[in-house]
């Protein structure tokens, strides 16, 4: 198995696997043999001799708050596909959740504002995440309990093709995908002063090593911003 995702496994867009998604599958095969041995199906621990895949460095990209504000201001072929967008950089909800999320997933009281209950179609894990009033406002005008948030909002290469062109046309010179959102969400979180603990509640992760990768992205702009302090004569 390992030498099949080593050499063979293919992604459905016929790209070999990423190092990071090896990893992962090879984890999971290693961890049903930790418990098959664990539970006496099996008489060796088998995962002991498999040489797991060192884990990659991922990339996150991301958008600033100005470059949010750049793509904003511009318009795309898709509205829908613009509102979602926008939405899930306010919110972080990933495009598999937006996607199935209907209007009974909304709920508004006094104390609590408004916040979206739902279970995220990645993890199986239920989510009650606040959202604020202008992400509200992206929604528009409320329908039936049924009803999609966003409606007509799909999976498609016209979509794709839809938000390259946008971004393209605000003058963002990024490789930026649909999951992008959900980074920039991250990113705007830590940078102003929500600690790393509910950056990472917010964003529905079970380890909070997941969402360290952020904070690292954070860190390395304060770096950037030192380097362009001017240098004083002295």
């Amino acid at each position: 198995f390992r030498l099949f995702l080593d050499t063979q496994a293919r992604t459905k867009g016929k790209q070999s696997l990423s190092q990071n998604s090896k990893y992962s599958y090879l984890n999971k095969l290693k961890a049903c043999l930790k418990l098959a041995y664990k539970e006496k199906l099996i008489r060796e621990n088998l995962s002991d001799y498999i040489k797991g895949f060192r884990q990659g460095e991922p990339n996150r990209e991301y958008l600033t708050f100005e470059e949010i504000e750049m793509i904003a201001a511009t318009a795309c072929m898709y509205p829908v596909l613009k509102r979602a967008f926008i939405f899930s950089c306010l919110t972080g909800i990933r495009w598999s959740d937006i996607q199935h999320m209907t209007w009974e997933n909304l709920r508004h009281s006094e104390k609590r504002g408004y916040e979206l209950s739902f279970r995220q179609q990645k993890t199986g894990g239920k989510e009650y995440l606040p959202i604020s009033e202008q992400a509200v406002e992206l929604l528009g005008e409320r329908f039936e309990d049924d009803e999609r948030l966003f409606v007509g909002l799909k999976y498609s290469a016209y979509m794709n093709v839809g938000l390259y062109k946008w971004i393209a046309d605000a003058g963002v010179k990024k490789k930026i995908t649909f999951h992008c959102a959900r980074h920039t969400h991250a990113v705007l979180l830590l940078e102003n002063g929500t600690d790393i603990y509910t950056v990472s509640k917010m964003l529905g992760h079970r380890e909070l090593k997941t969402t360290q990768i952020y904070a690292k992205i954070v860190d390395s702009k304060k770096v950037e911003a030192v380097r362009c302090i001017p240098k004083l004569k002295l």
